[in-house]
């Protein structure tokens, strides 16, 4: 005579099952993408000031670009990250007045007083559709650290310490000084990849 295998009921583990994968969704914390930080400027509110910035001229823009090969094109020339932020930073203060550079005025400002300032100045990135993450962020990194150089040096000129040991009133005047103007233009299908 056989002996019978006795039958193992399966439907509680079907429950169990169900159970434990509820309580994995629940208790697991998510790691939330974080973007890029930036704040779009004020829409002029007279029509004067909309059709100034229509007229903007060519030398008040930095052109970027990264290909799909993650090559850097700055003003027209190849270019390697590492020199983008001094090229920016140059281009941003225009400390010798060049007339390829953004246009200077003289401007006063609370808490820092009369200063010479690009009047407009515009950072302009392009990046192709096949460009890299790593290398759009490491050329965002760039120019935002250009500008927090420039901002550095300016708060150790006028008040001898970092822009970071500054009260909220002498960093918002620098800000006003040198804002951060980067324009990022859609991305296009431009190195084939």
């Amino acid at each position: 005579m056989a002996k019978k295998v006795p039958e193992f009921n399966a439907a509680p583990m079907a429950d169990i099952a169900f159970l434990l994968l509820i309580f994995f969704l629940v208790a697991t914390t998510m790691d939330i993408d974080t973007g890029l930080t930036r704040k779009l400027p004020p829409l002029p509110e007279d029509q004067e000031q909309q059709q100034d910035d229509k007229k903007i001229k060519e030398r008040n823009v930095f052109e970027v670009l990264i290909n799909s090969s993650d090559q850097l094109l700055v003003e027209g020339e190849p270019m390697r990250i590492s020199n983008l932020r001094e090229s920016a930073k140059e281009f941003i203060a225009n400390p010798e007045n060049k007339d390829n550079l953004p246009e200077l005025t003289e401007k006063e400002f609370p808490e820092i007083g009369v200063m010479t300032v690009p009047k407009n100045h515009i950072i302009s990135l392009q990046n192709d559709r096949g460009t890299s993450y790593e290398m759009y962020l490491h050329v965002q990194n760039e120019l935002v650290a250009a500008y927090n150089e420039i901002r550095n040096e300016v708060a150790r000129r006028k008040f001898g310490k970092k822009y970071k040991e500054l009260n909220s009133e002498r960093k918002k005047a620098i800000q006003e000084a040198y804002p951060q103007v980067i324009s990022e233009a859609e991305p296009k299908n431009v190195g084939g990849n």
